[in-house]
């Protein structure tokens, strides 16, 4: 894989819930394409958001910073945005910039449908 390459892939959860699965590089080169696909699942009035980390291996703080913004418009719009199974490099980055303190981070599927 490139290292800028990135990809993104959305499906239904039951509940009205969406995982979002990303794979790649969430960076300053990325983000936007995050942040242009939770823009229009928030047009669609689509507010509860797993989105699956397992196959990111890098995030930076303007990859993460997607989801402080998708956070804060959930929560207006009763909803929330639950972070899914983080691998160890990502895990650390979220860690260190307090995310752990802001959002909920669990590693299956049932504990984020249950959190969301």
């Amino acid at each position: 894989m490139v290292a800028d390459e990135f990809r993104l892939q959305s499906e239904d959860c039951p509940g009205g819930a969406v995982l979002m699965r990303l794979q790649g590089y969430l960076d300053a080169h990325t983000y936007e394409r995050l942040d242009a696909a939770i823009a229009r699942l928030f047009g669609e009035q689509r507010y509860r958001l797993i989105v699956d980390l397992s196959e990111v291996s890098y995030i930076s703080s303007a990859g993460a910073g997607v989801f402080i913004g998708a956070l804060t418009e959930a929560q207006e719009h009763s909803g929330n945005v639950v972070l899914l199974k983080p691998s160890n490099n990502v895990r650390e980055v979220l860690e260190m910039l307090g995310f752990n303190q802001i959002f909920k981070i669990v590693d299956d599927e049932q504990a984020a449908l249950n959190a969301v």
